[in-house]
């Protein structure tokens, strides 16, 4: 295995050995011809079938998930599933790149901003059926048009493969999420033509061993190099010759230690324009993610789901996402609020007991308490009690990205539900820091009133990279056909939630926005108000009984699809 073991001292001349493999290496990926790298990709998904037990179970085991918990099916859903997910994508869309093909299939339509939208979710009949009820739609950047689309994607396609010269990129991995490193490692290589080395996160490198198991193929054509160490590795790969560009997934202070520096000599370099490394950096950064609540008449069974809806934004990986609600916006004037967040804090309460397992949780937590003025704790019984507490006059709640099981609350005043939408709206946009994912929370009748076209027109204020409706932006994270990333418009000078989109299967070049919905209610319940779709409670809410059954099962459904495989799937997710 090309594995780098994190030692005290880093061997650096084992680092220039894989950088300079991938160096030399990097033309012929580029020109790699694309019947290539569907093999490439059809192997990589059966070598990555047969670790991916063991990936789910250690990286359970070392997020200190409880013995035999559903919550296991996290790391299925958010480890193989979504790197399966991606490669059956990147197959498709390269199958289809002859003419750009793959763009004939997606329907498209122009919002009420006058923006094209294309829809990417449902793309098949296994969405249709799997996620049932579910849409996602790429909002492109303004000046495309459905004439210009196909100039705006897979750009890079365009060179014919003789004439492409490949380029080394470096991608630091996140530490939460298991499939963040190897997904942002695809964006380079396939959409981009980059050979790349992954430098994993201290926090989750008990991964490499089957990223480097599942990647083999990718590795045997010196595309690709993993590598384990802390800070010192990190800093020694930014600046080393041969890296070209750079990818960051974290922090916006981590984003900025790597660009700017540090104390004085961050505040100079920030103030002249100098950067620190004069490399492209694209990234994914964290943000103060806002939930918006949208008043209405909610009966009891809505509310109840509603709740471990909510539950799910916060609590999903023990709180430590980057989309994780941490502003929950509430309608001051609503009957039903303090209801909502009964239900809020029993579902809590009812939840398997589960450890803030990434490090400086506590201090973060502590932090987050004593800048509260009236914090309340929701008991999780054995788990760290989660911090609940209302957004302070001085703005440190909208400002500072928590990164654990801590909850801030923000209510509007007002009746009118549109104007209650644009008021929250421009508190998201003013307020709150970064503009990565945003989730809105709206009863269908309450679209009605205030109409479609409205909403959309409301909606269409809103600046982040993700909006869910009815759903959480997590999901756009787990459907890789979506593009995913910050609003458009960051700079070095001020990264916000980052610069760039990764995943984006249909290799989008100008993307703008992710638009996803998800139906208000479950099967069946949904039957008795007229709904249409077939999916019960989704297997990644964390009150899902079956999600780690269900996980697995969605894992080898995407490795070779089948009808026959679909009743247990069925069969499992009703019972969740």
């Amino acid at each position: 295995m090309n594995q780098i073991a994190q030692d005290i001292i880093p061997d650096f001349s084992v680092i220039d050995t894989a950088l300079g493999a991938l160096s030399r290496g990097k033309d012929a990926w580029a020109q790699t011809p694309i019947a290539e790298r569907i093999e490439i990709l059809s192997e990589i998904k059966d070598r990555l079938m047969e670790v991916s037990e063991g990936w789910a179970e250690t990286a359970a085991r070392h997020k200190l998930i409880p013995s035999g918990s559903p919550l296991v099916g996290e790391e299925w859903l958010s480890g193989p599933y979504a790197v399966m997910s991606a490669c059956n994508g990147l197959m498709q869309t390269l199958s289809q790149m002859e003419g750009k093909a793959f763009l004939s299939h997606l329907p498209t339509r122009q919002t009420a901003n006058g923006q094209l939208s294309v829809r990417v979710v449902p793309h098949s009949i296994w969405d249709r059926l799997l996620l049932s009820g579910v849409t996602a739609d790429v909002w492109m950047q303004p000046d495309v048009t459905a004439q210009s689309l196909p100039q705006h994607t897979a750009q890079a396609y365009d060179t014919p493969p003789a004439q492409r010269q490949g380029k080394l990129a470096l991608v630091l991995g996140a530490g939460n999420i298991a499939s963040i490193a190897p997904l942002d490692a695809f964006q380079k290589l396939f959409a981009e033509h980059q050979v790349v080395v992954l430098k994993m996160n201290p926090v989750n490198d008990y991964l490499t061993e089957y990223l480097e198991a599942a990647l083999k193929p990718l590795i045997d054509r010196d595309a690709l190099r993993i590598v384990r160490g802390g800070a010192e590795v990190g800093g020694y790969l930014c600046n080393h010759p041969l890296v070209e560009e750079i990818h960051i997934t974290g922090a916006a202070a981590s984003h900025d230690m790597i660009v700017w520096g540090v104390g004085q000599e961050a505040v100079e370099n920030k103030r002249a324009g100098t950067p620190k490394i004069d490399k492209p950096i694209t990234s994914e950064l964290g943000a103060v993610c806002p939930t918006i609540v949208v008043p209405g008449h909610w009966s009891e069974a809505d509310l109840q789901f509603q709740a471990e809806h909510l539950a799910t934004q916060k609590l999903h990986n023990s709180g430590f996402n980057c989309v994780a609600c941490q502003m929950l916006i509430l309608p001051a004037d609503w009957p039903q609020k303090d209801r909502l967040l009964d239900k809020l804090r029993a579902v809590m309460a009812g939840l398997d007991a589960r450890q803030a397992y990434y490090p400086g949780a506590e201090g973060r937590m502590q932090d987050f308490a004593d800048h509260a003025l009236q914090a309340d704790r929701f008991d999780r019984g054995a788990a760290p009690a989660c911090i609940v507490a209302p957004a302070d006059a001085d703005g440190w709640f909208a400002r500072n990205e928590v990164f654990a099981p801590a909850l801030s609350t923000h209510e509007i005043g007002g009746n009118d539900p549109a104007a209650y939408l644009v008021a929250a709206v421009r508190y998201a946009n003013e307020t709150l820091s970064g503009t990565l994912g945003a989730n809105i929370l709206i009863h269908p009748a309450t679209i009605r009133q205030i109409r479609r076209k409205r909403f959309e027109e409301i909606i269409a204020d809103l600046h982040y990279g993700t909006i869910a409706i009815n759903a959480w932006t997590g999901l756009a994270f787990l459907s890789t056909a979506c593009p995913w990333g910050a609003f458009p418009g960051h700079t070095l000078q001020d990264v916000s939630s980052g610069i760039g989109f990764v995943h984006n299967t249909f290799m989008f070049d100008a993307p703008e926005r992710v638009v996803i919905r998800a139906p208000w209610r479950p099967f069946p319940r949904n039957l008795l108000s007229g709904g249409m779709t077939l999916l019960p409670r989704p297997p990644w809410f964390v009150t899902n009984r079956r999600q780690h059954v269900v996980g697995r099962l969605l894992t080898r459904f995407q490795h070779r699809p089948s009808w026959f495989k679909l009743p247990g799937i069925f069969i499992n997710a009703l019972r969740g």
